[in-house]
Order: C-alpha cells, then structure tokens, then sequence
C-alpha cells in the first residue's frame, strides 16, 4: 500500500523540485549573468537516468525524472569560462 501510493506521488513531487530549481536558477541569472551548464546537464542526466533506470528494471519515467534533476543540479553548479 504505501509502495503504490510512493509510486504514485514520486513523479508529482520530482517535477515540483524540477520547476522549484528551475525558477530558482532563473532569478539567480538575472541577478548575475552567470552562465552555467544547466540544460547540458538536464539532457545528460535524462539520458543516464533512463539507462540506469533500464539496467535496475526501475520504471523508465522515474529513472528520467531524477536523472534530470540530478543532471540541473550538477550542471547548474559548473560555470562556463568565456574564451576571449
């Protein structure tokens, strides 16, 4: 029962800290104008997410959400040099 209700929930509550970082990056960029490897991130993680997700025989959807989280928050923390 409760692992079907964590089934359940786990997307909602995934995409809520997805857009809640989201927003987040994007008033921080506002203010400084950094830039980082954010979307790089999202799409390196989705990716990783669904072949781990794939090879633990996890639901694929869950396994792509948080890999893109995780992917947000790692790329999200590494500036991007500029070259001059």
């Amino acid at each position: 029962m409760v692992t079907e209700f964590i089934g359940a929930a786990l997307p909602w509550i995934a995409m809520g800290l997805l857009l809640a970082v989201f927003f987040a990056r994007g008033a921080r960029r506002k203010k400084g104008k950094r830039e980082e490897y954010g979307s790089e991130g999202m799409a390196l993680g989705m990716c990783f997410g669904v072949a781990v997700s794939t090879a633990l025989h996890v639901d694929v959807g869950l396994g792509m959400i948080a890999g893109m989280i995780l992917g947000l928050l790692i790329g999200s923390c590494i500036d991007k040099e500029h070259k001059r």
